[in-house]
């Protein structure tokens, strides 16, 4: 049993989790994008138990993923690469993981907006409708174990040390609680680098000149060169999909199952499926 809570203990990270909200309900309150929306706001306790229990299936899942690939790929790259690679300065390797592992995040999310099969899943973080800090954690397990593969297994197989992925790692996770949070934070001219609020509000808009819009996960600069960059300076007011997405966490994992057996009706090919668009 004491084995068991260990276990849980490192899924669950409830120092982290308390620090981050100690953090973020502040800063929403001092800087707010939308100051009427509320701390509690709507289905905040759903997401609470994505924050909670997602992970643990998450990791689990991609740990079983990636192992497993790994060993196919350990026949193929040779490890000579790996000493090669890990004799550049741990910041030039921060840099070079970040620009491989969200060109791979940015093919992923693409992917999954592109895809009828795979938008079933990746609908479930589109439903939210008022973003915060919580927000991101709202995602269906196959969404993520699927695009942490295909943005950190490059990363992996070229053999980085495991100093420069924690520094990816560790701004990843940062970042990603920032441009989901409700702050009005500008990042001025540096906005076309790094992923902020104002950039990631807008692929959460339910616009339609927002549709299918800014896919990177932290350099915006990738969907200007792939001619997906959406970054008008007001801010949307209108979040979330037309998808019947349902509310509750355990209908939330079910639903992209339920759509694949024909159960429930499907929307339309992307996000928004009143979309017209061929």
């Amino acid at each position: 049993m004491r084995w068991g809570s260990n276990v849980m203990l490192e899924l669950i990270d409830l120092k982290a989790i308390l620090i981050i909200a100690m953090i973020f309900i502040p800063l929403e309150r001092l800087l707010p994008l939308h100051a009427d929306q509320k701390v509690l706001r709507k289905h905040w306790l759903n997401d609470v138990i994505y924050l909670f229990f997602n992970g643990i299936l998450i990791k689990l899942g991609f740990l079983a993923l990636v192992g497993s690939l790994m060993i196919a790929i350990s026949f193929v790259v040779p490890e000579s690469l790996f000493g090669i690679v890990q004799a550049q300065p741990i910041w030039l390797q921060a840099i070079e993981v970040t620009l491989v592992a969200d060109t791979g995040f940015y093919l992923a999310h693409r992917a999954f907006h592109s895809m009828p099969f795979l938008w079933k899943f990746h609908s479930i973080h589109h439903s939210i409708e008022e973003m915060d800090w919580l927000a991101g954690h709202r995602v269906h397990p196959v969404d993520q174990i699927a695009t942490m593969t295909a943005s950190l297994l490059p990363v992996y197989a070229l053999g980085f040390s495991g100093a420069a992925i924690a520094i990816y790692a560790l701004v990843y996770q940062g970042q990603s609680l920032l441009i989901h949070s409700n702050t009005r934070i500008r990042f001025g001219p540096f906005k076309w680098v790094l992923a902020s609020p104002q950039f990631h509000h807008w692929h959460h808009a339910n616009e339609r000149q927002a549709y299918d819009k800014n896919f990177a996960g932290q350099l915006p600069f990738i969907d200007a060169l792939a001619g997906t960059l959406y970054m008008p300076e007001r801010m949307p007011t209108v979040y979330g999909t037309d998808d019947p997405v349902p509310a509750h966490y355990h209908q939330q994992l079910a639903y992209p199952l339920k759509q694949l057996a024909g159960r429930v009706p499907a929307g339309g090919l992307q996000q928004h499926p009143g979309d017209t668009r061929p």
